[in-house]
């Protein structure tokens, strides 16, 4: 059932009130655009923004703390944020006679049933609008920062300090909305990642910021993580098309070429004024720990704590996503690599933590159950990660009505073994329909955010 929606002045908003921001998320403190009021800061917050109307969900609402209302006034009573028909009933509750409850009549078994089978549809529906929405409003918040970046991106010859702004601007939205969080899950998007610059940016630039919120960084040292993270590439704008991505074919003198884009871009940076940090992060993100990086074969000691996470990162994104999609392996198969091949060419501790993050199977990964089912996993949270929320295929249900199943709260189900996306039936593949490109964000695990609404 839709949510009706009222219009209401900043000025009267009251702790309890399910309010919604059309205001595009990267304008807005808050993790998501529609929640309910939890304390007056928000409130604060919310008028700070130069809003004069919102609009808000009467019957999603709790209602606030009122003063004492004369006897009799029922709507007073119910408070401004509850519903016609809370006060309906509360008036109703109050004309019954006093005395004994009457007792219900007992429900037939045939009617038990039927009662029992309606709730069980309600509630599927009411969770499937609910992963719809989830999904949905991660997939707009991805597109508005990958519009935000390419923004930024056409302005770093043009205007340096406008493009370090949008950058920036970019950055800390990320920051405070993971900021507000005490938990948060690494998300798999169903969009189409489109151009390849900006959603390799974004999904270094997310995962990224993860880490270093995972390693307890400042505030403003994320800020710069997310500004290098984002920008880490940036250099790449000038060179040829030919050299932009690394090729085992190159000559001596190609080679040489692809690996300036890290010294062009820390020129980009300066022009722009980014801070030190964030210089660092664009200049260090192709060294490893081992010291067989470029371009000044620093070790592990040599470099910045960003650095070290976007130089994993980045690797990482770039097994997962490589310029020629053929080439692509699993996110599953990426961490393998990574841990077997790689572990000496990053911090060691950062990979752990990576790994631990990202979970075993990561989102993206195809999987076989235990149960031998097949099935794509979709997200994962950090702080539980060999229990992520998985799409299976079960050919019962149409694909557009599968619920993601949580193997946390499904006992004695869990994951059997890791699958190249070639290796799944193809009755599988069809239903499953992995991505082609990998495009990752990060979704709070909120009590709010399982509110089941059709707006985001």
């Amino acid at each position: 059932m839709l949510a009706s929606h009222t219009t209401i002045d900043v000025e009267e908003l009251r702790v309890g009130m399910y309010i919604h921001l059309d205001t595009g998320w990267m304008s807005h403190p808050f993790p998501l655009s529609s929640f309910r009021i939890s304390d007056p800061d928000q409130i604060r917050r919310i008028r700070a923004l130069g809003l004069h109307h919102l609009r808000w969900s009467p019957e999603r609402s709790a209602a606030p703390p009122t003063e004492p209302a004369p006897l009799g006034d029922a709507a007073a009573v119910a408070g401004p944020a509850a519903s016609p028909g809370a006060t309906a009933a509360r008036i109703v509750r109050s004309a019954q006679p006093t005395g004994p409850a009457r007792q219900a009549e007992p429900a037939e078994p045939a009617e038990q049933a039927e009662q029992a089978e309606q709730a069980e549809r309600r509630r599927r529906r009411e969770e499937l609008s609910a992963q719809r929405t989830a999904l949905s409003r991660c997939e707009r918040q991805y597109t508005e920062a990958g519009r935000i970046w390419r923004r930024a991106s056409d302005l770093v010859c043009a205007d340096p300090p406008g493009a370090r702004a949008l950058t920036e601007a970019l950055s800390r939205t990320l920051v405070s909305k993971m900021l507000g969080q005490h938990e948060l899950c690494v998300r798999l998007l169903t969009v189409t990642a489109g151009e390849r610059a900006a959603a390799h940016a974004l999904n270094v630039g997310v995962i990224s910021l993860l880490m270093g919120r995972l390693f307890g960084l400042s505030e403003s040292e994320l800020l710069d993580l997310g500004t290098g993270a984002l920008l880490h590439d940036i250099g790449k704008i000038d060179l040829p098309d030919r050299v932009r991505f690394p090729d085992e074919n190159f000559t001596p003198a190609e080679s040489a070429l692809y690996r300036d884009h890290v010294s062009h871009g820390v020129s980009h940076g300066r022009k722009m004024g980014l801070e030190p940090g964030a210089l660092l992060v664009i200049a260090q993100h192709h060294e490893q720990a081992d010291g067989s990086g470029f371009p000044q074969r620093l070790n592990v000691d040599r470099m910045t704590a960003a650095a070290r996470i976007v130089s994993l990162v980045n690797r990482y994104d770039n097994l997962c996503n490589p310029p020629v999609p053929a080439r692509a392996i699993t996110p599953h198969e990426a961490l393998s690599l990574m841990f077997a091949q790689g572990k000496h060419k990053f911090d060691a501790t950062m990979l752990s933590a990576f790994i631990r993050m990202m979970g075993v199977y990561p989102p993206g990964s195809a999987v076989q159950l235990t149960d031998d089912r097949y099935a794509l996993v979709v997200t994962v949270n950090s702080s539980r990660p060999l229990k992520p929320r998985v799409l299976v295929h079960d050919p019962k249900v149409p694909r557009d009505e599968a619920l993601f199943l949580d193997l946390e709260t499904t006992p004695g189900l869990g994951i059997r073994r890791s699958l190249r996306t070639s290796q799944l039936p193809a009755a599988s593949q069809e239903y499953l329909a992995p991505a082609q490109r990998i495009a990752y964000f990060f979704e709070p695990v909120d009590p709010a955010s399982h509110d089941h609404t059709l707006d985001g």
